[in-house]
C-alpha cells in the first residue's frame, strides 16, 4: 500500500512511501529467531512446490514453511513427500501440472481453475522464480494495478495513464475467496500477442492466501479471459519461490516467447519486492496508509486476518 508513488523525479521511484520513518534507514530484516512456526491456519493449505516436468526421479531436496522436504518420485509416475525433520508423510496432489503439498489437514482440495480444463486453452508453465519476500507480499503485489506504468513501462502501463479506476472488492462467503470486480487499466501491450494499446479489463481472485490469479481481456478471443496464476510457496517467513502459469487463448505465439515475456513481467515486479519493507506484511491497523486504489489489497489484508493467517506478516513476531 502506498508503495508506488514516483518521487517527482523522471524515471525515479521512491520505494520507501509508505515505511515507517524509522524503517526508511535502516531496513533491517527480521530476526527469524523471534518468528512463531507456521501457525495451524497456513499449515492447512494447499501449496505449489515444483512443476512435474522439473521434479527429478528418486529423492530432491524442497522446502515449504519453515520445513525441509523430502519428495521421491518413483519410476512409475508415483509421489511420495515426507518431512525431513520427523519422517512423517504430507499430502499431495497433482494438478495443473504441478505437485501440491500441504503440511497439515486441509479442509477441501487444490483451488479449482475450470478454465483449466477448457480443451482450446493452452497450459505455459513459467518457471519459478526465488523472491526475498515474504509470501503474503508477493500476492498483495499481484493485486496491485497503481505500479503498471511505472514498473512495467509501456507494457502493462504507460504515463499519463496513471489513475486506479474505482472497482469491486468483496469476500465472496459461499466460497470463501477474495475477488476484485470491474477492473481496467489502459495497456500498450496486454499481452504477447496484443497489437496495440487496449484498455484492459480485469478480474483477481485469491483462492487461498498464498494463490492468486488474474482473469484479463483476450486479444485473441472476444468475452473470453485469459488466465494467469501465481502460485506462492513462502519456504520461509522472509523468502518465497514464485511458480507463473498461464491458461491462455492463443495458438500464435511460441511457448518460449510466452514464458520470457511473463518472466521479463515478474524479474520486474522483483526488484520492487526484495526492496519493500518491512519485508513481513503488516496487518497492524495503519501501518501502512490505503488509497482508494489498495482495495483489494486491504480486503486481502482483513481476510488473511479472518483466516488467522499469520504466515509472512508482521504477527508472526514472537
Amino acid at each position: 500500500m502506498c508503495k508506488h508513488n514516483r518521487t517527482g523525479v523522471p524515471g525515479q521511484y521512491d520505494l520507501t512511501v509508505g515505511i515507517e520513518p524509522r524503517e526508511r534507514n535502516r531496513r533491517v530484516r527480521h530476526d527469524v529467531t523471534r518468528m512463531k512456526p507456521a501457525e495451524k491456519a497456513a499449515l492447512d493449505q494447499w501449496y505449489c512446490i515444483d512443476a512435474l516436468e522439473d521434479i527429478p526421479l528418486g529423492e530432491s531436496a524442497n522446502r515449504l514453511l519453515g520445513y525441509d522436504l523430502v519428495v521421491n518420485r518413483s519410476s512409475q509416475g508415483d509421489f511420495a513427500v515426507k518431512r525431513a525433520d520427523t519422517g512423517a508423510t504430507a499430502a499431495h496432489r497433482l494438478r495443473y501440472g504441478y505437485l501440491w503439498v500441504s503440511l497439515g489437514a486441509p479442509a477441501g482440495g487444490v483451488p479449482p481453475i475450470p478454465e483449466a480444463d477448457e480443451p482450446d486453452r493452452r497450459l505455459v508453465i513459467c518457471g519459478a522464480v526465488s523472491v526475498k519476500a515474504s509470501g503474503p507480499r508477493v500476492v498483495e503485489n499481484f493485486l496491485d494495478m497503481a505500479h503498471f506504468p511505472f514498473v512495467h513501462t509501456d507494457i502493462l502501463g504507460a504515463e499519463p495513464h496513471t489513475e486506479v479506476r474505482h472497482y469491486t472488492t468483496e469476500i465472496r462467503r459461499d466460497v470463501d475467496e477474495v475477488w476484485a470486480t470491474n477492473c481496467e487499466f489502459f495497456q500498450p501491450q496486454a499481452a504477447l500477442s496484443a497489437t496495440g494499446g487496449i484498455m484492459a479489463q480485469y478480474m483477481y481472485r485469491v483462492t487461498t492466501p498464498f494463490t492468486v490469479m488474474l482473469y484479463k481481456t483476450s486479444p485473441n478471443a472476444e468475452n473470453r479471459w485469459d488466465v494467469i496464476c501465481l502460485f506462492v510457496q513462502p519456504l520461509d517467513p522472509e523468502r518465497c519461490r514464485a511458480h507463473p502459469v498461464m491458461f491462455l487463448l492463443d495458438d500464435v505465439s511460441t511457448t518460449t516467447d510466452l514464458i520470457a515475456f511473463q518472466q521479463m513481467i515478474f524479474l520486474q515486479d522483483r526488484i520492487i519486492l526484495e526492496n519493500q519493507r518491512p519485508v513481513l506484511l503488516p496487518l497492524e491497523p495503519r501501518a501502512e496508509i490505503p488509497t482508494r486504489a489498495d482495495a483489494s489489497s486491504v480486503a486481502y489484508r482483513r481476510w488473511l486476518k479472518e483466516k488467522g493467517v499469520v504466515y509472512g506478516t508482521t504477527a508472526q513476531l514472537a
